[in-house]
């Protein structure tokens, strides 16, 4: 995959790598040079919830969940 950097010296990260690594708007990356490359890494967040925070979708959303939750009859 290849992208043309703008002329603020920004590049945007294909769709299928940002969902393959988990990169959603407001993750941290760091660049770092290895070999002569430059190597882009997701930073690994501080809180452990912020990593699986909207992966998981409940049938009929939360409302219906905590209701089934508070009174399972």
């Amino acid at each position: 995959m290849s992208n043309r950097v703008g002329e603020r010296g920004q590049v945007t990260i294909p769709k299928a790598l940002r969902q393959r690594f988990g990169i959603r708007p407001g993750s941290r990356v760091e660049f770092v040079e290895e070999d002569g490359r430059i190597v882009v890494r997701k930073v690994p967040s501080q809180n452990p919830v912020d990593d699986v925070y909207g992966i998981i979708t409940l049938e009929g959303g939360t409302d219906a969940f905590l209701t089934e939750l508070r009174d399972p009859e």
